[in-house]
């Protein structure tokens, strides 16, 4: 090839991922305590490191896997969806996949053509607004109200004739807010009145606090035309590099469903599945039994918070594992994470990542810090902020 090398329009368009540069930026800084990527700090429960090898038996584990997934392990999700999300799967098809961001990304390919909007609630996941430019599609971010909840009259008037899908995320990313039954029946009903798609992700799942609860508008009667459950075991179980995730969706998708997964992938890596299917069977008690670290983290995440006197509000911490707060500063909040990270150690993420245009924000993450790190790390960033605002 010869000349300067065009890059190509579509990708122009998607931003590059914050976490990578997050991470490369607390690498070039010693002694940088993160609060910024979200993942749990436990690892995988015992009963994996018990059978996994027993994986190796079986030589035919070695070989290419159904494109749907293992048998033992949409067995384990069947029963599951089942007991725990009121899901009746038998009404829908089941795709495992590596993550569910490959699963985000394949409900897009298999829903849209190019030119097609997608509805996000903003603060987003900025990997969904990514998928969506990736497939020369258009987010649309539809903010959510004060306290980062659902606004039905703002989704319904962004509805247009190109729209095919609705995303919701809850427990939520970045916001920590959990929505209820009520707001996500709407969400839904909505969806199928104007023939677009839900889609519910719900990896977060298993991360509810005091009265909150978790609903799945997958299991809504007759939801099975136009609802998409999305859910992963990265989060709960410790599992994020094995990569396991899986979509749940309508029957009329799956023959495009099985053309995207059998292009992209053939198969998640057996092992993993193999991995997740005994989790998903034995492994329930175990995500309680940890959450108890995760509950002190928070306490200490929301009493520290207090002393940033630039805080405009109370932050939410209702699930997941995340805190996003909203400061009384113009100052560019990426310029402000470089300075966190370069002055005072301390790792966030901007909230202008997750799509937030007006205000300076960042999402701190509690999840994988121990309560060591999460006492000293909120006094940085606390410090750190009274500096600099």
């Amino acid at each position: 090839m010869t000349g300067q090398f065009k890059n190509n329009r579509r990708m122009r368009n998607v931003s590059e991922p914050i976490i990578p540069i997050i991470s490369e930026l607390s690498k070039k800084n010693n002694d940088v305590i993160s609060l910024a990527q979200g993942v749990v700090g436990y690892p995988p429960p015992k009963v994996l490191e018990d059978n996994i090898n027993n994986f190796f038996k079986e030589t035919s584990n070695h070989k290419y896997s159904l494109v749907q997934g293992t048998n033992d392990l949409l067995k384990a999700i069947n029963s599951k969806l089942s007991t725990k999300n009121n899901i009746r799967a038998e009404n829908y098809s089941i795709f495992v996949t590596a993550g569910s961001n490959m699963a985000f990304h394949s409900v897009i390919l298999s829903i849209c053509d190019p030119e097609d909007e997608v509805i996000l609630l903003a603060p987003y996941y900025f990997n969904h607004e990514m998928a969506i430019r990736m497939a020369n599609c258009k987010p649309i971010a539809v903010p959510t109200n004060e306290i980062f909840h659902i606004d039905i009259n703002a989704i319904e008037k962004a509805i247009s004739k190109k729209t095919r899908a609705i995303v919701t995320i809850s427990p939520n990313n970045p916001t920590g807010g959990v929505y209820c039954d009520v707001s996500l029946t709407k969400v839904n009903q909505l969806c199928k009145e104007n023939n677009i798609f839900h889609i519910s992700d719900e990896a977060y799942e298993d991360f509810v606090y005091e009265d909150k609860k978790c609903f799945s508008p997958g299991g809504i009667d007759n939801a099975q035309t136009h609802t998409i459950s999305l859910f992963s075991l990265s989060k709960s179980y410790g599992f994020a590099g094995w990569r396991i995730g899986y979509a749940v969706i309508p029957k009329i998708l799956e023959k495009d469903m099985k053309k995207i997964q059998d292009t992209i992938l053939i198969c998640p890596p057996t092992i993993s599945q193999f991995a997740a299917a005994h989790i998903l069977n034995n492994g329930q008690s175990y995500v309680e039994s940890k959450k108890q670290a995760l509950l002190e983290n928070r306490k200490i995440f929301l009493e520290n918070i207090s002393n940033i006197r630039a805080l405009k509000k109370n932050p939410i911490a209702e699930g997941a594992f995340y805190i996003f707060i909203e400061l009384d500063s113009n100052l560019n909040d990426n310029e402000l994470a470089l300075s966190l990270i370069e002055e005072h150690k301390v790792a966030t993420i901007p909230g202008s990542a997750f799509g937030t245009t007006n205000g300076c924000y960042l999402r701190l993450s509690y999840g994988a810090v121990s309560k060591e790190k999460a006492h000293e790390g909120m006094e940085r960033l606390s410090s750190g902020l009274n500096t600099i605002l």
